[in-house]
């Protein structure tokens, strides 16, 4: 039995469980079928979007200085949606896999959904999972991105990303007037290559090759090696197919995310190749509630970076005198950004409004946009 103050303690910590709704409506809209498999894009995208409307923002801010025991239940739903999310993927590519009431167009219909939760909320958990010391937790978040096959995002975003955000050595840093189709294929590429090579810069330092055990990358291929034969077991290869789908929906959510949280923003030149230190205006931040449940407050993105291993509960949010704000939630704006044209109209004017407030100083902002290192004055 629950005393008075752990169900008060759990009350706080419910919203943040809204995406574990999502699980029962993918097993609805999968026994459905037909076009009713389009709900889920709808739920995560259109719903959050328009509860945010009605519920509006939420400016409070926690205690930073609360406890681990006092966030027992925020961390308990980061730690069970993997285990939740590995039998949900799989389930369905069995279920799918064996059910002749779903035609190939609706099948993939529903794992563009799965791929769309997978990404939104599994990615997310991940992201949450692998900025705590805890390794089960960091194994958790393996797992999540092992069922995406973008396990190397971790050593990515820790060693790379956090780093040099705001920097042209950041591949996930969007530039300014660079569109998301451009970043995207950009990003793949690079971000993969920087995340191996921070991984093999470290060995090197220890002096051990790559091929030591204790790089994570073998870790990785293991993990994602486990997951395409599983889902090769469970639904052949049709099952396979919608695996390798899923993950790449999943992918291309995570770097819509990535392409929202930073575009065109940039850490002053110092000269000598060193930047200034990252600071909260160096990141967009939304406070809208609804989609904070949802992404659990991944939106409060320039605490993140100023307390990387700050619990999302934690997470504090920035006025606009002290870091730049989205005009619309996340939702939103990972949608506007799928439109270049609608993007630039709703940003650009928004980013040359951010650079005269924070850096008056600077008057070729070229260098910059084309990520390049600008020459020292």
């Amino acid at each position: 039995m629950l005393s008075s103050s752990q169900v008060a303690k759990l009350s706080h910590a419910l919203p943040f469980c809204i995406p574990f709704l999502l699980v029962p409506l993918i097993w609805i809209v999968a026994t459905l079928g037909s076009w009713w498999v389009l709900l889920i894009p709808a739920s995560t995208w259109y719903l959050f979007a328009l509860l945010d409307v009605f519920i509006g923002q939420n400016l409070e801010n926690a205690d930073p200085d609360t406890s681990d025991d006092d966030l027992y239940w925020y961390r308990t739903a980061t730690m069970i949606w993997p285990v939740v999310q590995f039998f949900t993927l799989f389930g369905l590519i069995w279920f799918a896999t064996h059910t002749d009431h779903l035609s190939f167009v609706a099948t993939m219909g529903l794992f563009f959904g799965v791929g769309v939760v997978t990404g939104t909320v599994g990615i997310v958990f991940s992201h949450e999972l692998m900025h705590q010391r805890n390794n089960s937790e960091r194994w958790l978040g393996d797992v999540l991105l092992a069922m995406v096959l973008y396990s190397h995002f971790r050593s990515e975003h820790l060693l790379v990303h956090h780093r040099y955000v705001g920097t042209p050595r950041d591949p996930v840093t969007a530039r300014y007037n660079e569109g998301f189709h451009r970043f995207f294929s950009r990003v793949l590429i690079n971000s993969l290559k920087s995340s191996f090579q921070a991984e093999k810069d470290m060995l090197y330092r220890k002096k051990l090759p790559w091929t030591d055990l204790t790089n994570p990358f073998l870790r990785y291929w293991a993990l994602q090696a486990g997951m395409v034969s599983l889902a090769l077991i469970v639904g052949g290869w049709l099952g396979l197919l919608l695996f390798i789908w899923q993950a790449f929906v999943a992918i291309w959510q995570l770097e819509l995310t990535n392409y929202v949280e930073h575009y065109g923003l940039t850490r002053k030149h110092l000269g000598g190749g060193k930047y200034e230190y990252v600071k909260p205006h160096h990141s967009w931040n939304a406070a809208h509630r609804a989609s904070n449940w949802l992404l659990i407050n991944l939106q409060r993105h320039s605490d993140h970076h100023y307390k990387p291993d700050r619990r999302f509960p934690l997470l504090q949010n920035y006025s606009e005198v002290e870091a730049p704000q989205l005009p619309y939630s996340y939702p939103i704006m990972t949608i506007a950004a799928m439109m270049p044209p609608l993007w630039r109209h709703l940003m650009n004017h928004r980013v040359r409004k951010w650079r005269g407030m924070y850096y008056p100083e600077i008057t070729n902002w070229k260098p910059y946009a084309e990520g390049r290192t600008p020459m020292p004055r």
